[in-house]
């Protein structure tokens, strides 16, 4: 039996301003105009056989992301682990393994990150059936991509005897120079470090106790400690914010005496920076190397990316540049320093900029807002509410709202008290609700498409802070009531 462990950590930096802290490439449609990356993790099981659902691994403000949109392509989770804080690979897995030895007795664990493209399912689900012999008599696999180009941006593997359908692991090797790079391609004996695992779950933690016993320790602690809220499984935040951060490959891979790994050649690409978009959205480029996304108009330009999400780009006489607009940040880079743009988040980090981890439209477990208007006083929103789900019931101190309903049909509660005193009433298209400063209030959608309003906010403090939770159906009353925006 089979349980795909996804892992769905990471906030995707050297993808800004696209990608963001609170809605990184995992679930941005990078790659496929229909599905995200994390969907398209999940759709390419299909066709392996003795499958169980897939067991998330994801940051807890991520939670509500990661469950719609599995729910939008009709896959139960078998959990969804939380982590506060990641703390790597090792850890995420020695949680991962504890999970799914309750839903089997000892299990094989296919190991995914969420954010790669693989162009040939067919080609991983067989490199995969490769792997399950070499499984059985007792080898820790890990699967390695044939390098096509002498690339700076990923860590290699050195083969080293046949074993199997595949080899021994001779070394794992970190991200290499030009010149080191080009001696990896032309020996051959190297192949790209995918990050891609199948083990047995028993195994991973036996050889965890023996190589880091400290991890697999803080890991047991936090995961005894547990609790479960709907689909999601919490372990406990103060023994795993104690561990160790380290990664499978340092922790076991690198030590175990049972590593072996399978070459494979899926159309692999981690789109771990916007030159990786680049290469693969370069067969699709017109005569003079330009790929493009959106509204983009170039002239005398060549091997450029751009892509435009919210107006029109223009270029003139540029080449080797990546230019990504999004409504409210523009990157403009060399395609050989894309890797550099982590620098730049960095920097607004260290500024506290909003724009380093949220953008304009936010997501939230009910729908999303976008913010149109801030200014002193006021500030105007779209408002987006799925069809069947519903805020929590609030109320503001510094701020009252009116909100005109724009397309479906909202179900509003307001009133000046508990439960008993509460008035609920529907609103139609082109009707319109006051709501007061300190009226407890709640929003719902109660039919069948998206309701969108707009809502305008004023008062003397407008941050998404001012909001005290009497009931909510997503489990954020406790800590929103002390003034915590836990909305994630």
């Amino acid at each position: 039996m089979i349980i795909p462990v996804i892992l769905s950590g990471g906030s995707g930096s050297r993808l800004w301003p696209v990608s963001r802290e609170h809605y990184p490439k995992q679930f941005l449609k990078l790659n496929s105009d229909t599905h995200s990356l994390l969907q398209e993790t999940v759709l390419r099981l299909q066709g392996l056989p003795d499958c169980r659902e897939p067991l998330i691994v994801c940051n807890e403000q991520h939670r509500f992301l990661v469950a719609e949109q599995l729910n939008s392509l009709g896959v139960p989770p078998a959990r969804i682990l939380l982590e506060k804080e990641g703390r790597n690979t090792a850890p995420a897995l020695a949680l991962a393994a504890m999970a799914a030895l309750e839903v089997e007795d000892d299990p094989q664990l296919l190991v995914m990150p969420a954010d790669h493209v693989i162009e040939r399912p067919e080609a991983f689900l067989a490199a995969v059936s490769d792997g399950f012999s070499m499984v059985a008599s007792g080898s820790l696999v890990t699967f390695g991509i044939q390098p096509a180009t002498a690339n700076t941006g990923y860590g290699y593997i050195r083969k080293g005897a046949p074993q199997g359908a595949g080899f021994s692991v001779s070394a794992f090797v970190e991200k290499p120079d030009a010149e080191r790079a080009q001696q990896y391609l032309e020996s051959g004996d190297y192949l790209w470090n995918s990050g891609i695992f199948l083990f047995r779950a028993r195994q991973y933690l036996a050889e965890l106790a023996e190589h880091a016993a400290d991890i697999l320790q803080s890991c047991e602690t936090a995961y005894h400690n547990r609790s479960e809220d709907l689909d999601f499984l919490r372990v406990d935040n103060a023994a795993f914010g104690e561990c160790r951060s380290d990664s499978i490959d340092y922790a076991v891979m690198e030590r175990t005496r049972h590593a072996a790994v399978i070459p494979m050649d899926p159309g692999w690409n981690d789109i771990g920076a916007w030159d990786s978009l680049h290469d693969l959205k370069a067969k699709h480029a017109n005569a003079e190397g330009n790929a493009i996304q959106g509204d983009v108009l170039l002239h005398a330009s060549r091997n450029n990316f751009v892509r435009s999400e919210s107006r029109l780009v223009a270029a003139v006489g540029v080449n080797n540049l990546i230019i990504v607009e999004t409504d409210d940040a523009v990157l403009v880079a060399d395609r050989d320093h894309a890797q550099d743009t982590k620098q730049i988040v960095n920097v607004l980090k260290s500024r506290k900029r909003s724009e380093c981890h949220s953008h304009q439209r936010v997501y939230r477990p009910w729908g999303h807002y976008r913010t149109m208007v801030i200014s002193d006083g006021f500030q105007v929103k779209e408002i987006v509410v799925n069809p069947g789900h519903t805020l929590s019931l609030q109320m503001h101190h510094h701020r009252a709202e009116h909100w005109v309903i724009v397309q479906g049909t909202a179900r509003v509660t307001q009133g000046q008290g508990n439960d008993d005193t509460l008035n609920s009433f529907l609103l139609s298209e082109d009707e319109s609700t006051y709501i007061s400063l300190g009226t407890v209030h709640r929003l719902e959608n109660p039919g069948k498409i998206p309701l969108r309003l707009i809502e305008v906010q004023t008062g003397s403090y407008l941050g998404e802070d001012d909001i005290v939770r009497f009931d909510d159906v997503y489990g954020r009353v406790e800590t929103l009531v002390a003034g915590v925006d836990a909305n994630a």
